[in-house]
């Protein structure tokens, strides 16, 4: 695992989500889908990190790369403001 996480975020092509590239694994096996805040909060330990930021709708979670569908009237700064601070969290302490 590398010392230090490495964090990218690339808006898709019709600004409704964001993709999140890291450099470390965040889902072991299948690909996880949470379409709701209850689904986030009894998912894996990154989906409940997540679960935590407001305006995420649903979130899927491949290898070490996550795709992020928000509530339209919450601003993306927001989210990646948060998502950045939960995975650097979580990095220290269960990936």
């Amino acid at each position: 695992m590398s010392e230090y996480i490495e964090i990218e975020f690339e808006a898709s092509d019709d600004g409704k989500r964001l993709i999140v590239y890291t450099n470390l694994r965040l889902a072991e096996g299948d690909v996880e889908f949470y379409n709701s805040r209850e689904s986030l909060e009894e998912g894996s330990p990154v989906a409940q990190a997540l679960a935590m930021i407001d305006g995420i709708t649903r979130l899927r979670i491949e290898d070490s790369g996550l795709i992020i569908t928000r509530e339209p009237d919450v601003e993306w700064h927001i989210i990646v403001e948060d998502v950045s601070i939960a995975l650097k969290d979580l990095s220290l302490i269960h990936i």
